[in-house]
């Protein structure tokens, strides 16, 4: 037990020493940062929605150029936090990885993970509510339009295909979207199975050194038990010899 405390303590030292918890301090940063501002994200989506609900119409370039900028501000925070996750898995490969690293690292993983999906979903809202919004003011232009000329213009048909490819666009994206998620959770399954694996593999490279060690240990033992035997049966032999030369 002692040996095993030892040996999680040279890890952790040895990560320590190697940037790892500068890393988790940067990681940490970045998760606090994406969280704030994906918040107002969606609240400026909310926002958004609702102001086109009311209005019927597309939202002002103003509030575009708001989503835009956030949008690349919260890509480029999500970019620096996949760095600082790589980062982080080099540096647990580098050392010898405990039970406890590879579970802050999965967990970093899944905040990351967690974080990429909320802002996909979010943009994909925000886009679909603006094409929306775009859509439905074409439509309502083309319908006063064909209301003055006595005829239902053949771009009001076009926009309604549309509307319905676009539906079932989304809909395919949410199903990659599904897929994407799953295939996050397996590679994660199989880092943490990998973690195991390569434990395993430590723990079965070590046990022949401790068999040997006591191997090692038992032969001195005999040969100690031997030499005092000897020593004995001489003291014996010396003593009954004596006895008998009197």
């Amino acid at each position: 037990m002692m040996s095993s405390s030892s040996s999680d303590a040279a890890a952790a030292l040895e990560l320590q020493e190697s940037g790892w918890e500068e890393l988790r301090r940067e990681a940490r940063k970045l998760e606090g940062d994406l969280d704030v501002k994906l918040s107002s994200y969606a609240r400026l989506a909310a926002r958004s929605s609702s102001s086109a609900s009311v209005s019927g119409a597309a939202s002002p370039t103003a509030d575009r150029s708001s989503w835009k900028s956030m949008e690349f501000e919260i890509q480029s925070l999500l970019g620096k936090l996949q760095d600082v996750n790589d980062a982080m898995s080099r540096c647990a490969a580098s050392s010898a990885t405990t039970t406890s690293v590879s579970q802050k690292l999965a967990r970093h993983r899944d905040i990351l993970h967690e974080f990429t999906q909320e802002f996909r979903r979010t943009r994909g809202n925000l886009s679909s509510m603006r094409e929306h919004a775009d859509l439905l003011s074409s439509v309502r232009d083309d319908i006063t339009e064909s209301k003055a000329t006595g005829g239902m213009s053949p771009r009001v048909h076009l926009l309604r295909e549309r509307a319905s490819i676009h539906g079932s666009i989304n809909q395919i994206d949410e199903v990659i979207g599904q897929a994407q998620s799953t295939r996050v959770a397996l590679s994660n399954q199989r880092a943490l199975f990998g973690d195991i694996q390569g434990k395993v593999k430590q723990l079965g490279e070590k046990f022949p050194i401790i068999r040997g060690l006591l191997g090692t240990i038992k032969r001195k033992k005999s040969k100690d038990t031997i030499i005092l035997s000897a020593v004995i049966a001489a003291c014996t032999i010396f003593l009954i010899i004596y006895w008998l030369s009197k």
